[in-house]
């Protein structure tokens, strides 16, 4: 129990470091700046992942597609104004993609990055989401699918490494922040941090046998592999930092290159950098030892080198498309969200986010009153013929129609006129639940 404590205190001070991410000084804006869209119609999702797009104003017209996904806890528009990758596409002008994960394993909201299906080409989960959203951005803005790239933090830095191993022929190139190699999870199980072999440090493979593993992932490939570049803090315990060697050796034997780097530097004070290239000297491996960090990574200035490494950081667009997309890019949610007024201790507002057939996807914001809560309960009552399959950021109990949602440890507390936010996978027809509120 008090290491599952430190485990979720690690955590919390994982995303409160992220949030903290200042934005690169000095780099170009537009007069009028781009917004973050959400799109809820973008194609086939088994993994049930949020799509969150940054078009930035001045682009070519066949801009490059950047993936960038959060780490565990986090959400899509979270890692759009924590990090710096849109300030760097109205710099460079090429799209971002931001995806939400929904995944339950762990913390909540991780990418799937353990099951079977998830570690299987075509297999499903959420590397087929992953695909949807870059064809939609082919489809719509013109996405040039020479040009898509990947890149995440901590969960999304794992599943940066597990898109390049199945998707060989998608991505370009990828920068990994505090992954872990591909296929390092066994399952569900073996994901929590506390529980698992994989980030709990005694993960301990050969060179071969990771290399096996990504060759394995698509035996029939015989294009050329995206070169990757890998971040990792030497302080971080909770992806231990000696996960950053294993990678270095995963990638290493793909690639066919000697465990020994061919050149070694320090790019900035405290970033030790260590290249791995072929015959021809081109770079085929970059990883970053970041000294005396934590988990808190990207910090200033990495999404810059990260874009660098992925070759955009050429002379940006001065005019946007000459034709614009013809179709519009989102669809508004079937029920938009209200915010209703608090008359007692909390109350609770719902959203639906998005829905196909025989399903839908939720999500309940709660809210404190004038006096801040500790510990809150949502009562779920829908119209009937509906099953909650998964939820994140809350605990759930009853059957459908009826369904009760207590807090987790990380979102009990609430301030004053504050809020927190919970959501759900769902079959049946999507319809509004009537919803209580109750804090103890």
């Amino acid at each position: 129990m008090k290491t599952h404590r430190r485990l979720l205190a690690g955590c919390a001070a994982f995303v409160a470091v992220i949030g903290l991410a200042q934005v690169l000084p000095g780099l170009a804006t537009p007069a009028v700046a781009a917004s973050l869209v959400e799109v809820t119609s973008f194609g086939t999702n088994p993994g049930g992942m949020r799509m969150h797009i940054y078009v930035p104003n001045a682009r070519p017209a066949n801009p490059a597609i950047v993936v960038a996904m959060h780490g565990c806890g986090g959400s899509g528009p979270g890692f759009h104004s924590s990090s710096e990758f849109a300030a760097l596409a109205d710099q460079y002008g090429f799209v971002v993609i931001y995806p939400t994960a929904t995944q339950q394993a762990g913390f909540g909201n991780c990418f799937d990055t353990w099951s079977e299906a998830a570690k299987r080409r075509g297999g499903g989960s959420d590397p087929v989401s992953i695909l949807s959203m870059i064809s939609y951005v082919q489809r719509q803005y013109g996405g040039d699918p020479n040009r898509v790239y990947a890149t995440g933090s901590s969960s999304g830095g794992m599943m940066t490494n597990q898109m390049l191993a199945l998707h060989p022929d998608v991505f370009k190139a990828g920068a990994a922040f505090m992954g872990v190699p591909y296929n390092c999870f066994a399952n569900a199980a073996d994901y929590p941090p506390g529980a698992s072999r994989c980030t709990g440090g005694s993960m301990d493979r050969t060179p071969q046998q990771w290399g096996d593993a990504v060759r394995q992932a698509y035996p029939g490939f015989t294009g050329v592999r995206p070169p990757v570049q890998l971040w990792h803090g030497t302080n971080d315990t909770f992806v231990p930092y000696q996960l950053l060697q294993e990678t270095i050796e995963q990638w290493t034997d793909v690639f066919g290159l000697s465990q020994t780097p061919t050149s070694t530097d320090t790019p900035r004070a405290g970033w030790n950098r260590r290249r791995y290239a072929d015959t021809s000297g081109t770079v085929r491996v970059e990883a970053y030892s970041v000294q005396g960090a934590g988990h808190s990574l990207p910090s200033a200035g990495m999404a810059a080198s990260a874009i660098a490494f992925f070759g955009l950081n050429g002379t940006p667009p001065t005019t946007p498309p000459v034709t614009p997309p013809t179709t519009p890019p989102t669809t508004p949610p079937t029920t938009p969200p209200t915010t209703p007024p608090v008359t007692g201790a909390c109350s609770a507002s719902y959203r639906q986010v998005s829905s196909w057939q025989g399903g839908f996807q939720g999500e309940v914001t709660v809210r404190a009153g004038t006096s801040a809560v500790n510990g809150w309960t949502v009562g779920l009552t829908f119209p009937g013929g509906v099953t909650v399959s998964q939820l994140w950021n809350g605990t759930l109990s009853g059957s459908g129609p009826a369904y009760t949602v207590r807090n987790v440890s990380y979102n009990g507390a609430i301030g004053a006129n504050g809020s927190t936010v919970f959501g759900f996978l769902a079959s049946g027809t999507a319809g509004t639940p009537t919803l209580t509120c109750a804090s103890p």
